[in-house]
């Protein structure tokens, strides 16, 4: 219970313990749909299984050939990280330490303005322009991940850029560096909180997009997860307990994602703070 100069908040502790419940209570139905039959899930939604399949996992592997889409859903959502990174810290490095002129100033409210624009508007214009690109593959994908997480990218990236001292670029320029070298051996470096951050985020939404390979794949080699998951939904009928079965499948690599890198997160998120 949270106490406050020794005296409990009983406030609080509900809060705390309501939130709790709200994230259990999903996570516990989950579960148990994942492993009941079709009479189970007819009699009682809410109770335990009275058969406990464990089958379904292995029926919801072979119905959506899980591990060729997780191996698509891996390469795109890896490859849009790295160069993710790459890319657009290079972009906001540049609008940051030229803010003063109103090129760059204009080139970052232009990209912030795109933050606002709903991506049904662009979808029809972007199925058509990809298709007669060649990248409605992989590949594509992957770029078209990169180019949308610009603008959000761009506009928490100069803020961190900008709290950045530039006396140390310039003790480097003293020194003999060149602009290229002074960004990867000193400022990228720096970044390292923010592109923990960055690279989350970039990860978690692009492992979980289901609009824009929908509407970009049309090679089922080429599905992600979230696609071949569509295949529980069914014009008369959901099998709810093997999509649920799926579902859980697809998060466990996030979670443990999650799991292994949560030192570093946090230790990314306290410098971040600090500095």
């Amino acid at each position: 219970m949270m106490k406050v100069r020794g005296k409990t908040n009983w406030m609080v502790t509900i809060f705390i313990a309501l939130g709790t419940l709200f994230i259990l209570f999903p996570l516990y139905m989950a579960i148990t749909i994942s492993l009941k039959n079709q009479q189970d899930m007819l009699t009682s939604v809410f109770g335990l299984p009275t058969h406990w399949r464990f089958e379904n996992f292995t029926e919801a592997i072979r119905m959506t050939n899980f591990f060729r889409a997780f191996g698509n859903s891996a390469f795109v959502t890896l490859a849009t990280a790295v160069l993710t990174l790459l890319t657009n810290s290079l972009v906001a490095y540049a609008i940051a330490r030229n803010m003063n002129h109103k090129f760059f100033k204009g080139l970052y409210f232009y990209f912030i303005s795109a933050m606002f624009i709903p991506f049904p508007i662009i979808m029809l214009p972007i199925v058509k322009l990809t298709s007669a690109m060649g990248m409605t593959n992989l590949v594509g994908l992957t770029i078209l991940h990169t180019v949308y997480g610009l603008a959000f990218n761009v506009f928490v990236y100069v803020g961190y850029i900008r709290s950045i001292p530039t006396a140390l670029e310039e003790a480097a320029r003293v020194d003999g560096a060149s602009t290229w070298g002074t960004f990867w051996r000193i400022i990228f470096p720096l970044m390292m909180p923010i592109n923990a951050t960055v690279g989350i985020l970039i990860c978690l939404s692009t492992y979980n997009d289901f609009l824009l390979p929908l509407v970009i794949i049309s090679d089922q080699s080429m599905y992600t997860l979230p696609l071949v998951q569509y295949i529980f939904q069914g014009q008369f009928n959901t099998e709810f307990n093997l999509a649920f079965a799926s579902y859980l499948l697809a998060m466990l690599p996030m979670i443990l994602v999650y799991v292994f890198a949560q030192k570093w997160i946090i230790n990314g998120v306290t410098q971040g703070a600090v500095k």
